[in-house]
């Protein structure tokens, strides 16, 4: 559910935030494997569809993130601009590309599991909506979906051990946005795939070690997401018991950005944001009269204060990026 609070407004300024690094090309971080000379080339032309907002993840999540923003506010006047920037993007040639580089030689392990996982975010906001032309995009989308899916299948197929980093290889938060995706998308072969490793890699965990956390680039909880994927797939009263055994103790703080000129640094006023979501969808799954729900409703909001004081558009390290956290927060995106 989302956000009383979250008017036209507030998305009007997220909006913004994509709008302006969608299609700026640099400064641009590239995790881009060379196999000749031919290779050599500027991100417009390697991925044609996302290459701008400085990395390929950001880039696949600013596309979410206005794609989200039109459904949910039609008529607002940066809409207009918003669909003028998807078709500008998500056209068949682009796509083309983007699933030829994707299946290249030398990539089995590109934008994996953290954009992988965006992009199928992506694609079910597009199935998700009513809008006839976010169904068109979803059509032209749906090569790079297939793609992707299939990558993630054989990967996950041959993983034995979840990654459990505070950051893009993060495993827990991967599965829960394949998790909403297969669920939205009608998929569920590979819904039960990735359900499967949920339970193979995070059911028998114990007494999660909240107090290491964080480690100082984080922007993801390794203990908080992983609960917050087990809750999708267990019942109230049957995740209530395991979160007892796995979190005891739910003792955070919001974390502190030291410099906000250091993109990595930066990356701490995201973890203010997913963290707040992360509680709120562990409170959605546990029962009503479970005496957590209350205070961790409350630190949830304390988190979210915090994250999103933190945007400030003008520093780009963060701006590239922490709109989509802050949009998927406040919309209440992962609470289906």
């Amino acid at each position: 559910m989302a956000d009383s609070e979250f008017d036209q407004a507030q998305a009007a300024r997220f909006a913004r935030l994509a709008l302006d690094c969608l299609h700026k090309e640099y400064p641009n971080k590239i995790a881009h494997s060379l196999n000749s000379d031919a290779d050599v080339k500027p991100p417009r032309e390697l991925t044609p569809a996302f290459y701008g907002c400085y990395d390929w993840h950001s880039s696949v999540h600013g596309h979410w993130l206005l794609v989200r923003l039109i459904r949910m506010f039609p008529e607002a006047p940066f809409a207009p601009e918003a669909r003028r920037a998807l078709a500008r993007s998500l056209t068949p040639v682009n796509i083309a590309q983007e699933v030829k580089y994707l299946n290249d030689t030398g990539r089995t392990s590109f934008e994996r599991p953290y954009g992988l996982a965006w992009l199928l975010q992506l694609a079910a906001e597009l199935k998700e909506s009513g809008d006839a032309e976010a169904l068109a995009w979803s059509r032209t989308l749906a090569p790079l979906e297939q793609a992707v899916t299939g990558r993630i299948s054989s990967w996950l197929a041959k993983l034995e051990h979840p990654i459990r980093a505070g950051e893009h290889s993060n495993t827990a938060f991967a599965m829960g946005l394949m998790l909403d995706y297969a669920r939205i998308a009608g998929n569920p072969e590979f819904g039960r795939l990735v359900e499967s490793r949920v339970r193979d890699y995070y059911l028998k965990d114990m007494n999660c070690p909240l107090a290491y956390e964080p480690s100082g680039e984080d922007f993801l909880s390794p203990c908080l997401a992983e609960a917050d994927a087990v809750r999708r797939i267990l019942q109230p009263a049957e995740f209530a018991e395991w979160m007892t055994a796995f979190l005891p103790h739910v003792d955070l703080e919001p974390t502190r950005v030291p410099d906000v000129t250091d993109g990595k640094l930066y990356h701490l006023a995201g973890l203010n944001l997913s963290r707040a979501w992360m509680l709120e969808g562990i409170v959605s799954r546990l029962p009503g009269g479970d005496a957590r729900r209350e205070p961790l409703t409350a630190l949830a909001r304390k988190l979210k204060q915090a994250g999103l004081e933190s945007i400030k558009s003008e520093h780009y390290e963060g701006g590239h990026w922490l709109g989509s956290f802050a949009v998927y927060l406040v919309s209440g995106r992962g609470l289906r």
